[in-house]
């Protein structure tokens, strides 16, 4: 049984009485427990979440505590208590944008039904569309729809640009949508999903242009500005002399390097999907290379760009079904970052999976499993209200 979270206040503060303070299999002292406790209750109490009543346009509001405010986003009264939101980049189209690389999946793709949306799935960093094959094909089959798997820009066979950040990957994807979907006859707004990264891209671009979107589907994100990566540089420095290492040759060479920071198997097998092995011309061994920018990449996560989040829950919000699934035992979904999830998108619903951060990889029939059953229980109800 997993649980299912409505985004309207009264249903929230049921939860609140019922879910456990400590989520399942992760232990804590009995003053932790407490601090956790009253951490979330106290917001609970003095953060107002939206009502139903999506279409009446929001009040002034509370402050927040999990934005980044530190960089051009300014209000005029306050961190995040105004309906005046001045950082004019965010939903700006005046940005450079490239043209994504993608694969389509339409091998079940009912021929008949016109008005299935098609889904969107983005993966996360240092990953691409292959990360995202075995949820695609499922879902193709399960919802009988085409499932695109762009790459991101500066991952996969994307191209590669200095700037990697919110605003501008989403607007990559809003070209996406209005270029290879919107463009086809009879095609309907697209449902776009995302895991880690990816999810924070699907949810900017339903902020940015909810008119280009159907439901959004979050898999372990949150809106919200987390604490600074540190693996992410620790695997990029790993990744970096593994490549100017001229000794290091073979892929289990490369994975004893990886073992002495990361002792994950699935993690260290998704790290090596960056590098790709060849020949070197001068010296006739074999050496590894990366497929990404990593320089590029390493540059935005120190920057904050990939944790940073700068959205006005005042100024973007988007009304239509919103599904995150968070992973058990990971902390990008906490509980105490649920009062913004509810301010940014008022019809967010929650299902939890026992699982680490890339719980799209550790248990993806369990990502279908959830994703398939929200999608058919929206469309129903658009159809017959």
């Amino acid at each position: 049984m997993h649980n299912k979270v409505i985004g309207s206040f009264t249903v929230r503060h049921h939860l609140t009485k019922n879910i456990p303070i400590i989520k399942k299999g992760v232990k804590a002292s009995p003053l932790l427990q407490f601090t956790r406790y009253y951490h979330y209750n106290a917001k609970r109490k003095h953060v107002k979440l939206f009502s139903d009543t999506a279409s009446k346009d929001p009040p002034t509001g509370p402050l927040f505590d999990h934005h980044n405010n530190t960089f051009e986003t300014t209000t005029s009264q306050g961190k995040y208590g105004s309906t005046e939101v001045l950082n004019k980049h965010l939903i700006s189209d005046d940005l450079p944008s490239v043209e994504l690389s993608y694969d389509v999946i339409t091998q079940h793709t009912s021929q008949f039904d016109k008005e299935k949306s098609s889904v969107i799935l983005l993966h996360g960093l240092f990953g691409n569309r292959q990360n995202n094959r075995t949820i695609g094909r499922e879902l193709n089959e399960l919802l009988e729809r085409d499932v695109y798997l762009p790459d991101l820009r500066n991952h996969g066979q994307s191209p590669h640009i200095g700037r990697h950040d919110y605003p501008s990957m989403a607007l990559d994807v809003e070209r996406f949508i209005r270029e290879e979907i919107l463009s086809h006859k009879d095609a309907k707004k697209p449902i776009i999903m995302g895991h880690s990264m990816g999810a924070k891209v699907a949810m900017s671009v339903a902020l940015r242009k909810p008119e280009l979107c159907s439901m959004v589907v979050s898999i372990d994100n949150a809106p919200v500005a987390s604490p600074p990566m540190t693996a992410f540089p620790r695997y990029v420095r790993k990744l970096l002399q593994i490549i100017n290492d001229p000794n290091v040759a073979t892929v289990q060479q490369a994975d004893e390097q990886l073992k002495e920071i990361e002792p994950s198997t699935v993690v260290r097998r998704f790290l090596l999907t960056i590098l790709q092995r060849v020949k070197d011309e001068e010296s006739g061994s074999w050496r590894f290379k990366s497929k990404i920018p990593l320089g590029i990449l390493n540059d935005a996560i120190v920057k904050g760009n990939i944790s940073n989040w700068e959205f006005n829950p005042w100024v973007h919000r988007f009304v239509g079904p919103a599904l995150f699934i968070r992973a058990t035992k990971s902390y990008y979904v906490a509980d105490e970052y649920l009062s913004d999830v509810g301010n940014f998108f008022p019809s967010f619903e929650i299902r939890d999976i026992e699982a680490g951060h890339w719980v799209n990889a550790e248990k993806p029939h369990e990502c279908v499993r959830d994703i398939v059953e929200f999608v058919e229980r929206h469309e129903d109800e658009l159809r017959f209200n």
